[in-house]
């Protein structure tokens, strides 16, 4: 299965927002953004520099803030999708990092619940693998790595049996 391929296939974890959505992969961070429908492109402004971004359309202020983590803003892209939707692809510039994981868009806001963090480690940790050992299958793959302590749940260990 192409990389290219990886969230098609497997899904993705989002995190919804008042004003759309946002989910990730090893090296990206996508944006979905819903816009009134029939709003033309030149109604709409997304501003990404390498720590911060703001996204507008017409006069109106959808969010802006400062990333979670840093961004490869010259990589950055966005487009108006059939008039009713902004996308927007955001390069991770620490995407090398062992751990990656952004646990919110921006600071301190769009923050993913403790189990949708729990499902995006294990889906790039998937997709880690995946990268390592591209001639393997990884269709209906899940990763047998003890995820029952996650980090960022309070008060939370591995079952003793």
């Amino acid at each position: 299965m192409p990389l290219s391929h990886f969230d098609e296939r497997s899904g993705i974890v989002s995190v919804d927002t008042p004003w759309g959505r946002w989910w990730q992969t090893v090296s990206e961070v996508f944006i979905e953004v819903d816009i009134p429908p029939g709003t033309p492109g030149k109604d709409c402004k997304v501003t990404i520099t390498p720590d911060h971004i703001v996204c507008r359309v017409k006069d109106k202020e959808m969010f802006s803030g400062k990333f979670h983590k840093i961004v490869q803003a010259d990589d950055c892209t966005w487009t108006v999708e059939e008039r009713k939707k902004i996308l927007i692809l955001l390069e991770k510039a620490e995407k090398f990092q062992k751990e990656n994981l952004w646990v919110s868009l921006l600071e301190g806001q769009y923050v993913a619940d403790p189990l949708k963090q729990h499902e995006m480690l294990k889906k790039l940790d998937l997709e880690k693998f995946q990268t390592e050992h591209p001639g393997f299958d990884f269709s209906g793959a899940d990763l047998s790595k003890c995820y029952d302590a996650v980090p960022f749940i309070p008060n939370n260990q591995p079952n003793d049996m």
